[in-house]
């Protein structure tokens, strides 16, 4: 979701204000350019910059599964439009999106989806309190507002926030240069997409000052009938470093206003137009029309303050605050619903405009006390979130009946208070041989009351208390090779959602439980390098998608009482000449539920309803036994092939593999989503110009062998009443998500 119309950017006042921020800065960096100074020495300043992210990342002592993607290779994947498709080459990574690569994306890591996967920007959580999910969308160009950014596969080092599940992924926003700079950034691809950004900074100035911004923007009429987007985003930086200090205010605002894309659709309709979306879609007097407002619409506005101290060469401390602000709505017209539901005492069906609305604030505040000695390391930090969600909706308009102005249908409100305690270290037996602990206490009071939008009264109020420990082990074979052991228990409490799908169905939703267990060997030689990591994820009661979404595209959860990921990943890459290059991964896993009992029967099964005049007919159908979990495919793998053959220039070849998966728990093949193979063509050539000037061109080929492929969108069974009241015929329904064929976007970016 995204704010309201009043907040939106249309593409010209974009462009206005940016070409005025540029004038305005181009007036404050030629006065202050001679003022820049070497006084601060890059070297220190690096080192307090690690000090802020230290809290959140592993380094070679710390014994967890890791990938660090760094400035470069971010820089390299910028045709990429969102953040989860520029990591779809990263181990265990599978990236989808709605709407192709614009609009609503996500990413799931060794199958486990993205609201339990840890997201913080500078140590501070970037998932949505009530959701824990980071809608990537909502921020555009996220990727290019990060310096670097570490994926910890497994259990992930403590943070605030809910715990890893599956994965962690710490962002560290760009860095203060030692020079000014600037960029502009220009992009058209498929679907009439245009992108631009600006960024620029002033370098460390004589005063310990520098001011860095990014300001982005993106436009697309989307791969799907009524997918079009706009979104905006803007980076701004104020930093001081002292000689043993940083002061850092950022500000992180993103606004974007998208068709609705998540409905799916059946593979007959999909058949006949691949580009097929039902959203918006109403019948009037005999024709078939689509309402033009069917949208989602968010704001999201981050403000963060960081407080970096070296107190001596062996004590550092950081402090960090962040207000987060975001409201905004999603649109729809219903076709043919009862007035009932919407609160009315009418009798009868209409049609309607209806609005869901949320408006949420978060306030963060964290602490971290760092201590380097010569044979150990230790931090201490707290997290303290305290998070107000309003969700309300109101309808607009009815067909048949004058409502005046809006009406409020429904109105409920979350409020969670969240304590994260965490306390981590190493300890050097040896040069070689050191030991990791982790253990991190986290108090959550969560609460949820007024009325759902099915005016059921939702009044949930618990406490959760969790202990999360990790401990392992590091033995550095040589100064190029380690082996890593690593052990860890994590506990996490339901999103919102979950909470209120069991309410309305008068179910009981528990907190799910992991145990994690990681083994890995690295070796990083001059021309190669190679990781191998077997581990193996544990679960009690883990959430999980049933296979079907509510009406705001979530995907509805289930406790499932015992499961497991067990896999093996395997990495590396070669040097083969100085300018031919190989690098690929690959994941081998089973994904499994224990004892699961579900309901099997063929498409047009008849079913005796009536015995003894009980109603029996799903009990004759259940069976128990052990299935593949939803989303999570026993095989991904991807390669890359670079090829440098004259100096700036870089051709890049990239494959995706991702193997069979299946929408639900229940594993059949009817509910299966085939293998597929992606083909991608990456290009990039650049001009030096005078001075430190750069003018660089960038192509990226999506699916460059035009794949048709679907990924899961939701799955259901239902009932077909074709008889008398003895018998019933049982039927299966899939929605799919079409993903696009081949796809492309040019980028022009000139680098001052």
């Amino acid at each position: 979701m995204t704010a309201g119309r009043g907040m939106r950017l249309t593409g010209v006042g974009v462009w206005s204000k940016m070409l005025c921020t540029t004038m305005l800065f181009g007036a404050v960096t030629n006065t202050l350019t001679a003022q820049t100074t070497d006084s601060v020495r890059n070297s220190q300043r690096i080192h307090l910059e690690r000090v802020i992210v230290s809290s959140s990342r592993a380094d070679n002592k710390t014994p967890l599964t890791t990938t660090t993607v760094g400035k470069n290779e971010l820089h390299d994947s910028k045709a990429n439009v969102a953040l989860p498709f520029m990591l779809e080459t990263q181990p265990s990574v599978v990236a989808s999106g709605e709407n192709g690569s614009v609009g609503a994306t996500a990413l799931r890591i060794r199958g486990v989806d993205g609201s339990r996967i840890n997201v913080n920007i500078n140590g501070i959580t970037l998932n949505d309190a009530e959701s824990q999910e980071v809608f990537w969308y909502n921020i555009p160009n996220l990727g290019g507002m990060a310096q670097s950014l570490q994926i910890q596969r497994g259990i992930g080092a403590s943070t605030g926030g809910s715990p890893a599940f599956g994965a962690a992924i710490n962002m560290q926003t760009l860095n203060a240069s030692s020079k000014p700079y600037g960029e502009v950034d220009l992009g058209m691809g498929s679907w009439s997409t245009r992108q631009y950004s600006i960024s620029a900074g002033t370098g460390i100035m004589r005063s310990g000052l520098s001011f860095d911004f990014a300001a982005s923007g993106l436009n697309s009429d989307g791969f799907l009938r009524g997918g079009q987007t706009e979104q905006q985003s803007f980076f701004g930086n104020i930093s001081w470093y002292g000689e043993n200090t940083i002061v850092k205010l950022l500000a992180i605002v993103g606004q974007q206003r998208s068709g609705i894309t998540w409905n799916g659709a059946s593979a007959d309709d999909l058949d006949a137009d691949p580009t097929y979306n039902d959203a918006g879609m109403f019948h009037f007097d005999g024709r078939t029309f689509y309402y033009p407002d069917e949208t989602d619409n968010y704001w999201q506005q981050h403000y963060q303050l960081y407080v970096t101290h070296i107190i001596n060469d062996i004590w550092s401390v950081s402090a960090a605050a962040d207000y987060t602000h975001g409201d905004g709505f999603y649109e729809q017209y219903k076709e043919d619903k009862k007035y009932s539901k919407y609160g009315f005492s009418f009798a009868g069906n209409s049609d309607f405009i209806t609005k869901k609305n949320m408006d949420n604030n978060a306030y963060t505040f964290n602490a971290n006390l760092n201590r380097k000695g010569a044979r150990s390391s230790l931090s201490f930090g707290d997290n303290f979130l305290v998070y107000k969600g309003a969700h309300f909706g109101t309808v607009d308009w009815c067909r048949d009946t004058n409502i005046g102005s809006p009406i409020e249908w429904y109105r409920n409100y979350g409020d969670k208070i969240d304590n994260t305690l965490y306390a981590k270290g190493t300890y050097d037996f040896s040069e070689k041989f050191n030991a990791y602990a982790d253990l991190q206490f986290r108090l959550i009071n969560y609460q949820v009351y007024g009325f759902a939008d099915d005016l059921f009264n939702m009044d949930f109020d618990e406490n959760y208390f969790f202990f999360n420990p990790k401990v392992g082990l590091n033995y550095r074979l040589a100064d190029n090779q380690r082996l890593y052991f690593v052990a860890g228990l994590s506990n996490r409490e339901p999103r919102r959602a979950d909470i209120k799908d069991a309410i309305g169905n008068g179910d009981t939703i528990k907190a799910e439980h992991m145990l994690d267990i990681e083994l890995g060997y690295q070796v990083q030689k001059p021309r190669w390098n190679l990781s191998l990591n077997g581990y193996a994820m544990l679960y009690k009661d883990q959430l999980t998608p049933s296979g079907d979404i509510s009406s705001s595209g979530y995907a509805l959860m289930e406790n499932v009482d015992k499961s497991y990921r067990i896999g093996m990943e395997i990495s590396g890459g070669v040097k083969i000449t100085d300018w031919l290059r190989f690098d690929a991964n690959l994941t081998l896993s089973m994904n499994q539920v224990l004892d699961f009992t579900y309901a099997k029967f063929d498409d047009g099964d008849s079913i005796n309803m009536i015995v003894s005049g009980t109603d029996t007919s799903w009990t004759s159908l259940l069976v128990t036994e052990n299935t593949p979990l939803s989303f999570s495919p026993s095989v991904i793998g991807s390669a890359i092939l670079t090829v440098e053959p004259i100096r700036n220039a870089k051709l890049q070849i990239l494959g995706k593999y991702v193997g069979k998966q299946y929408i639900d728990n229940t594993g059949r093949e009817v509910y299966a989503i085939d293998p597929y193979f992606l083909l991608g063509l990456r290009a990039s050539y650049a001009w030096h110009l005078k001075g430190s000037n750069v003018l660089e061109l960038q192509l990226q080929v999506n699916n460059l062998l035009d794949h048709q492929y679907r990924l899961g969108a939701w799955v259901g069974d239902w009932v077909d009443d074709r008889s008398s009241t003895t018998a019933q015929y049982y039927n299966h329904s899939v929605g799919y998500l079409q993903q696009p064929g081949r796809n492309f976007m040019a980028r022009v970016i000139y680098r001052f």
